[in-house]
């Protein structure tokens, strides 16, 4: 994605330990955003229709490779983490995840699905460190950056649905902006998760990679 549009933020949280596993993830080599060719002219297309809002998209993660898939069930078979418990579902048990967050397949494995936010344009990238309840309010969790959207990412409860109720105003304009601009590009999201984005149609709809995410090269 960089080659195509660096102008996009990214924070590939899989790629360290700023994720509900609390490591890097198999698979993920590098922190970047790799995409099938026509997913990453489609968000290139988002973020050049978001410059005129003074926007710009945040990425949290891309393709994801399938070792990183079985890593996710391998964890959740795993006794509570009650630190990552307090962070990212804290109304769930660890049982209850299956399988509407975590999967034995995912469909970012494909090429085409983004976890994304706004931030915005221009701002300075700031990197999150993981403190308080996903679903506190801004001031109670730890800031990436982002605009306010009611939850941060990868925050496995009811408030993270895109069209839960009881946001703000502002955090419910601030989901309605994003889906709109993805929509606008040919994407479609997953309701139980704000930030989530597949491409429709997807140009690999029966096909889970599982190459590794490596540096770029000249990196």
């Amino acid at each position: 994605m960089r080659d195509v549009d660096p102008s996009i933020a990214q924070d590939i949280r899989y790629g360290g330990a700023d994720n509900f596993t609390g490591a890097a993830v198999p698979g993920y080599g590098a922190r970047e955003c790799v995409l099938a060719r026509e997913a990453a002219a489609a968000l290139k297309a988002v973020q050049a229709a978001l410059r005129d809002k003074q926007l710009s998209l945040k990425v949290y993660d891309c393709y994801r490779p399938a070792q990183a898939v079985a890593a996710f069930v391998a964890w959740a078979k795993t006794p509570d983490d009650l630190a990552a418990k307090a962070a990212y579902y804290p109304s769930l048990d660890k049982s209850d995840l299956f399988p509407d967050y975590i999967a034995t397949r995912s469909g970012h494995s494909r090429g085409a699905t983004v976890d994304v936010s706004l931030v915005p344009l221009g701002a300075e990238d700031v990197a999150a460190v993981t403190e308080g309840a996903c679903t506190a309010t801004p001031g109670d969790r730890a800031d990436d950056g982002s605009l306010a959207m009611g939850t941060s990412f990868d925050c496995f409860d009811a408030r993270a649905h895109t069209a839960a109720p009881g946001l703000s105003e502002k955090e419910r304009a601030n989901r309605q902006t994003l889906v709109g601009a993805m929509q606008a590009a040919g994407f479609k999201n997953y309701p139980l998760e704000w930030w989530h984005f597949t491409l429709d149609p997807e140009p690999y709809p029966d096909t889970y990679f599982d190459f590794p995410i490596e540096p770029r090269e000249g990196d």
